[in-house]
């Protein structure tokens, strides 16, 4: 069984060409060697060349003892929150990108959320993605989630699993908003990022479950730690069950032991995944659960959130060199 990171992110070349050509937000900017990523009301972060190279992409999988990664559209951007011909484009060239990559690494489908259809998730689905990403803004109310139902329904059709990441729904579209002055680079993931995980999570376990039973989803993040707000949830009135619940599953990305711990006591151990968020968190933390418990992080669980699939990485290196 092979040992899977559920949540790593690449940058096709191509990709990269589209977002520099951009006069609005997304966009990148040249910035000496490198590029610079501009966004709408965040600060501008430095994106190294070298971050998204594919063979040293695969070269730190080894790093990381990983023989799987798993590729998602950086939902932060907001491109699936564009209007559709802008979207379109950006995202097509980024699952071109990432299909051409060797076989250690799978990918999450991704659509534009204006005017998606369930037709879109099957599209995706078809051409090799192993489940659908969707950015946590487009959930993080119940009326949001019930908007999104028909996507989350199409995914329950083909068996498929869904993973929330933190990023803006259609609704969160900032048109003509400037960079975000006086801010640090790492304050959306730490303000903004785990408000909309933990907004989403809230709505899913309110709404989302009673109506997509059989959907299986893994939150980025360990969900913002939404779950350990599990008492003052009950306290008033909350859905707190929803912490046992064996189908939604959590990233451990950019999270440590004492983080991963507390999950493991509130949610068990079975329903937690190795995600190491690269290359934005570098190489992944040791979780500090022993050699069963990292097991379980590592194959048995990501397996069970795969729905079986049995991921089988290739050895084509040279493809991509």
């Amino acid at each position: 069984m092979s040992r899977i990171d559920v949540h790593q992110h690449f940058w096709p070349q191509d990709f990269v060409e589209l977002l520099a050509r951009r006069a609005r937000p997304p966009l990148l900017l040249r910035d000496g060697d490198g590029w610079c990523v501009r966004l709408d009301g965040e600060p501008d972060a430095p994106l190294p060349p070298a971050a998204h190279h594919p063979v040293l992409r695969a070269e730190a999988l080894a790093h990381d003892r990983v023989d799987v990664a798993l590729l998602c559209m950086s939902s932060p951007l907001g491109v699936e929150a564009l209007p559709a011909e802008e979207a379109r484009p950006l995202l097509d060239s980024w699952h071109d990108g990432v299909r051409a990559l060797d076989g250690r690494f799978g990918h999450w489908g991704a659509v534009a959320l204006d005017g998606a259809v369930p037709a879109d998730v099957d599209a995706v689905l078809d051409a090799g993605a192993l489940g659908l990403s969707l950015p946590a803004g487009a959930l993080s109310s119940p009326g949001r989630l019930e908007r999104a139902g028909p996507l989350l329904e199409a995914l329950e059709r083909r068996d498929a699993p869904l993973l929330v990441h933190p990023g803006p729904g259609l609704e969160d579209r900032l048109p003509g908003a400037a960079p975000a002055l006086g801010l640090p680079q790492w304050w959306p993931a730490l303000a903004a990022y785990p408000a909309q995980l933990q907004a989403a999570w809230l709505a899913f376990a309110a709404t989302g479950r009673r109506g997509h039973r059989r959907l299986r989803v893994v939150f980025a993040a360990l969900a913002g730690c939404a779950p350990l707000h599990a008492e003052r949830m009950a306290a008033r009135g909350g859905p707190a069950r929803a912490v046992g619940d064996p189908l939604t599953f959590y990233d451990t990305s950019s999270y440590g032991p004492r983080a991963v711990d507390a999950m493991v006591r509130v949610s068990g151990v079975d329903v937690l995944v190795h995600g190491s968020d690269r290359p934005v968190s570098g190489a992944p933390a040791d979780h500090g659960l022993g050699r069963a418990a990292g097991a379980a992080l590592f194959r048995v669980n990501p397996a069970r959130l795969l729905g079986g699939v049995t991921v089988r990485p290739e050895r084509r290196l040279e493809a991509v060199a």
